[in-house]
């Protein structure tokens, strides 16, 4: 008898929700069969059986979220497609609790997921005394909305605040956690969401006709999560390059036509990918991510290229992207564009990246600074192409011309990039494109 886990859906991923189940109880299932359907805020993902056997037991509930690592269900690999079921044993009567379990100590937060905690905040409720229901006592979404129903008990009449907490955050049971994690770790005091900070304090919402209440999807939860996150861990710097695409232009022009005859568009997107990964290699800190009070330079570059889909922004990653061509980096944006914009992504494509690019796509715009895609170190932005006259240098003379024209934005996180690197790699990038660098096979 086996468990079959929740896996490993992506990178900072913890946890997803099962949507769907595809096989019952005492079902056989060969092995690779699809077992049922997961989700993250990055995409949906099919788990497979890892042997054959019989379904024995479902233990996770369509719309449940699952803890990476935690049990989906049990497989008996020792059955045969012939044998007979035998019914479940019946579990013996359990005697009714005289009184619910207690719920965890104050002194310790209970365990509960980034979205969870952020709900939490948002209705002043203190997730160290909350009872998790979920699997592991984990603290679920059920869990803040029942308690954020449950009036607290009026509080006692408290001293007038000493004049070092004038700017503290008022004394609800969410600054109460804050309070905690301070202790704990100590460190900035974030804003909390709807609430506000110090002495500001968010003015309430007032429905007037007309308004429209849009209730955030689990991917946009965990995406306003993660850019929070990363807004506030890393100390985001922007340096930007302007970019002369006239000979890559040419170069791209030459060549379109003949891989589009062999099912590869040759896009702008592709240059610069592989610009991007040639400058990693020859400036390796950016392709790093920040340990504890450390740092590692890592080997493999692996090209997160983000794709607008129906369902939200996703980034799926070239693996090895420096050891491709310029074809073959081309290749792979294509395929991963095409599966993802079907929900086809899987997540080993989701998992591992150490640089991005981000592109606005047709309807872009000058130029923008993206938020860093935790734990990866930098991100690069493209931005529209647009003809303008540039100065053309000619030997000794100097002339006008009309040619594309686009502007790259790095965003570099400052607690381990110093701006000389940065400035190096922005630099790199542009002279590859600024030249066309670039082996056409």
């Amino acid at each position: 008898m086996i468990d079959v886990p929740m896996p490993q859906l992506g990178e900072s991923v913890a946890e997803g929700t099962v949507t769907k189940w595809i096989v019952r109880e005492g079902d056989f299932v060969d092995r690779e069969q699809v077992l049922l359907e997961v989700a993250t805020d990055k995409a949906d993902t099919e788990v497979r059986a890892p042997v054959a056997g019989r379904v024995v037991s479902l233990i996770a509930r369509e719309g449940q979220t699952v803890a990476q690592g935690s049990p989906l269900l049990k497989i008996d690999e020792t059955a045969s497609k012939g044998a007979a079921v035998a019914p479940p044993a019946a579990e013996p009567a359990k005697p009714a609790a005289a009184v619910p379990p207690p719920p965890p100590a104050p002194s310790a937060p209970g365990l509960a997921s980034p979205s969870t905690r952020r709900m939490a905040l948002e209705h002043g409720v203190d997730v160290s005394k909350v009872h998790g229901t979920g699997d592991g006592g984990r603290v679920t979404h059920e869990d803040v909305r029942r308690a954020a129903a449950v009036p607290p008990p009026a509080p006692a009449p408290a001293a007038a605040p000493a004049p070092s907490a004038l700017h503290a955050p008022a004394a609800t049971p969410a600054a109460a956690e804050l309070s905690q994690l301070l202790q704990a770790g100590g460190g900035f005091v974030p804003p909390i969401p709807g609430i506000g900070y110090g002495s500001y304090k968010v003015p309430p919402y007032v429905a007037k006709p007309g308004d429209q209440v849009v209730p955030f999807s689990r991917r946009r939860q965990i995406t306003a999560d993660h850019m929070v996150y990363s807004k506030q861990v890393s100390p985001h710097v922007p340096t930007v390059a302007e970019v002369d695409l006239f000979a890559t232009s040419k170069l791209r022009d030459q060549h379109k036509d003949r891989f589009k005859k062999e099912g590869v568009p040759l896009t702008f997107l592709a240059f610069i990918c592989a610009a991007t990964v040639r400058a990693l290699r020859e400036n390796p800190t950016l392709n790093a991510r920040v340990l504890d009070k450390s740092y590692v330079v890592l080997r493999d570059v692996n090209l997160g290229v983000a794709v607008d889909t129906p369902g939200g922004l996703v980034v799926p990653s070239i693996k090895n992207a420096d050891q491709l061509s310029l074809r073959g980096i081309a290749a792979a944006i294509d395929e991963l564009a095409q599966r993802a914009k079907v929900g086809k992504v899987t997540a080993d494509d989701l998992a591992g990246t150490t640089f991005s690019v981000s592109n606005p796509g047709l309807k872009g715009n000058l130029l923008g600074a993206a938020i860093i895609s935790q734990p990866n170190v930098g991100i690069l932005r493209m931005g529209e192409i647009k003809k303008r006259p540039v100065v053309v240098t000619n030997g000794e003379e100097d002339s006008i011309a009309i040619h594309p024209v686009m502007y790259l934005t790095l965003s570099y996180d400052h607690r381990i990039i110093d701006g000389v690197a940065a400035n190096s790699f922005l630099w790199r990038v542009a002279d590859i494109l600024n030249r066309a660098e670039f082996e056409v096979g």
